[in-house]
């Protein structure tokens, strides 16, 4: 499996005037040959875009600075865009799973930069690495590549931090799991509750977000173009990208820890799109990475041989007893404790609907979406005992 290791890098001063015109001759490439396809009635190829945007625009006037880096990474700016050119009809057909994909766009000086180098435009030198017409470059080596590259992106955030991700070849990993299944609930204060009774409280963003939303209000007022505008601009992109390293690294612990003691684990399919059009909670939605810790562990459980199931969002994880599987219907989200009506048993809210997740994921249970509503509590007994339920869960609290 191909896997992506990222590292630091520190250019010089010379080596990042270098970097700056390498990007600026991908973007320019890549605007032109978008520009190209839009005109055309039908989608050029990509061997014609390299010809037209490439070959020839470095013969004239405008564009003979081309010239002056690699070609490589314009050559993989074209192959790039074809690959979103791709993506996009095939979203459009409906071949493509998940989200629909937006057509490429125009890429802009203030954005994230990047440039691809393949075999034969850069090569490992002991500690440091050689790209094409940049250099030798230092490397903050955090860990050893597993094998050789095949290719490698030059990568500038919008914090102006400079950075290395290899694509290499790994082999999946066997080490024997602690416990066979886990289920596990996401949240927003608690970030994940498992089916263990294990509760992982999220990462306080409040002051990092306070500090960002501040500086976004000064930044409105600062005349656009002017020094103290990219100054302050600067800065807010080293608060979010603070914030988004702090985030980053504890999913990656969290996800890791999980899929190395679980054998297989079990992750509800969350409605992450229509729950951000929450106007009072889309902030904290967006900053919790739902997603990203759902992809991580997908990625991971991959890696490891693990099992991993998403199951249905429609599943009533939280209003069923994960004891006797009796129905008791929707709760209010006040009613955090709850006792089942039928065997009597005390629930966690939240560490119930983890063993539901758990239960459905490992099979031991169905799931709605493939039996339908056999065999459940019929809707008017859910109604009729609905309210009565509530009053027992929170005189339980």
């Amino acid at each position: 499996m191909k896997v992506r290791y990222e590292y630091r890098i520190y250019p010089t001063r010379g080596q990042q005037t270098k970097l700056a015109q390498l990007f600026g001759c991908c973007r320019v490439v890549w605007n032109d040959a978008l520009y190209q396809s839009k005109q055309a009635e039908k989608l050029p190829k990509n061997s014609d875009l390299q010809k037209t945007c490439i070959t020839r625009a470095k013969q004239t006037v405008e564009r003979e600075w081309l010239s002056e880096v690699s070609n490589i990474p314009l050559q993989q700016s074209i192959i790039d865009l074809g690959v979103a050119f791709k993506n996009f009809f095939t979203s459009l057909k409906g071949q493509r799973k998940g989200q629909k994909v937006n057509p490429p766009r125009f890429k802009k000086k203030d954005n994230r930069q990047t440039a691809r180098f393949t075999r034969g435009g850069f090569s490992l030198k002991g500690q440091k690495i050689y790209l094409a017409k940049i250099g030798n470059l230092k490397v903050k080596w955090s860990r050893p590549l597993p094998s050789d590259p095949s290719s490698v992106t030059v990568i500038k955030d919008r914090a102006g931090r400079y950075f290395l991700s290899f694509v290499v070849e790994i082999e999946p990993e066997w080490i024997p799991a602690l416990f066979p299944s886990v289920g596990i609930d996401l949240g927003l204060k608690t970030f994940a509750v498992l089916s263990t009774g294990a509760k992982i409280e999220a990462p306080d963003y409040a002051q990092l977000d306070r500090k960002i939303r501040r500086a976004q209000r000064r930044l409105s007022k600062r005349v656009k173009g002017s020094q103290r505008y990219h100054r302050l601009r600067l800065k807010i992109a080293q608060l979010k990208a603070r914030q988004r390293d702090l985030r980053k690294d504890f999913l990656h612990k969290l996800s890791t820890r999980v899929v190395r003691e679980n054998q297989a684990i079990a992750l509800e399919d969350l409605n992450v799109s229509g729950m951000v059009k929450n106007r009072k909670l889309s902030r904290v939605i967006s900053q919790a990475g739902w997603r990203e810790f759902r992809v991580m562990c997908e990625a991971k459980s991959t890696k490891f041989n693990r099992e991993f199931q998403v199951i249905n969002r429609w599943e009533p994880t939280s209003q069923c007893c994960s004891d006797c599987g009796y129905r008791w219907g929707k709760l209010d989200l006040s009613v955090r404790e709850v006792v089942c009506l039928n065997c009597g048993s005390f629930h966690d809210r939240d560490i119930n609907a983890a063993r539901n997740i758990e239960s459905v994921g490992v099979g031991q249970t169905h799931d709605v979406k493939r039996t339908g509503r056999e065999g459940k509590t019929p809707t008017g007994a859910v109604l009729d005992e609905l309210s009565t339920h509530q009053e027992v869960g929170h005189l339980a609290r």
